[in-house]
């Protein structure tokens, strides 16, 4: 049941928004979300959303002012307060647009936190769209009704990695020729003040020989860890790589903090 004095029925759209949210606060829907209730949900005055900016938790808002390409949320009360969230980080080679967007949107529902490109020797993509990283993220995280946006870290080559890699976090590198099995390794890495581990997917091509050798020798907790015994496709295995740390050492066993009302 949602806290006394809300409404029954929670809402089940929901909008991400940068501004503090407090109670009676308002706050203006940028002209793709006006569209998108007004025009798309045809909500009007009175109508109410959820709104989220991933500092503040979760809140009730009604529409206030309607126009065209424009509208006012009123915050009316918090529905969730926001909770700590370290999930994994998932590094990953930029591959053609919508492997791309597919990574982000997936990655994003599994609770990954850091979205981080990675340029490598047989990296096929020669550049990446950030603020499409960021736009497919937020979709993302207001459809599966988490409170987070995960951040889109600015991409780095392979080379580069090792020096700006932090010591609390473990490197898991997704290697087709082989390596450790996921479940072993996870069993493996210290509980006590570690954070998520990052799971680092190579490109489209597999990595060059040679090119994950000095990542091994330079990050401390990295490792090679093989998915099985079949090629995967490089989003196959970044999504399969975050499953599988999500169901044998995260929160894959968690029941759900939020259930639409049936």
């Amino acid at each position: 049941m949602p806290p006394k004095g809300l409404p029954k029925y929670l809402p089940k759209t929901r909008l991400y928004v940068p501004d503090a949210l407090v109670t009676g606060a308002r706050v203006a829907a940028t002209p793709g979300q006006a569209r998108h209730l007004l025009k798309v949900l045809r909500l009007g005055i009175g109508d109410r959303v959820a709104l989220f900016n991933g500092r503040n938790g979760e809140w009730t808002a009604s529409i206030v002012e309607a126009g065209r390409d424009a509208c006012i949320l009123a915050l009316e009360a918090q529905l969730r307060p926001q909770q700590p969230e370290d999930g994994p980080w998932l590094l990953f080679a930029p591959i053609k647009k919508t492997g791309v967007d597919f990574i982000a949107e997936k990655a994003t529902e599994l609770g990954v936190t850091r979205l981080w490109p990675v340029f490598s020797a047989h990296t096929a993509a020669e550049r990446i769209n950030t603020d499409r990283l960021v736009a497919n993220a937020v979709a993302a995280a207001e459809q599966c009704r988490r409170l987070t946006v995960p951040e889109i870290a600015a991409p780095v080559h392979l080379t580069d990695l090792a020096g700006c890699w932090p010591a609390d976090r473990a490197l898991l590198i997704l290697d087709e020729r082989g390596g450790s099995p996921l479940a072993e390794v996870l069993s493996t890495l210290p509980v006590s003040n570690c954070k998520p581990p990052g799971l680092l997917v190579g490109p489209e091509g597999g990595w060059a020989p040679g090119e994950i050798g000095p990542l091994l020798k330079r990050v401390r907790g990295a490792c090679s860890v093989t998915l099985g015994p079949r090629i995967l496709r490089a989003e196959t295995a970044a999504l399969a790589g975050i499953v599988g740390w999500q169901m044998l050492a995260g929160d894959g066993s968690r029941p759900p903090t939020v259930r639409d009302p049936g």
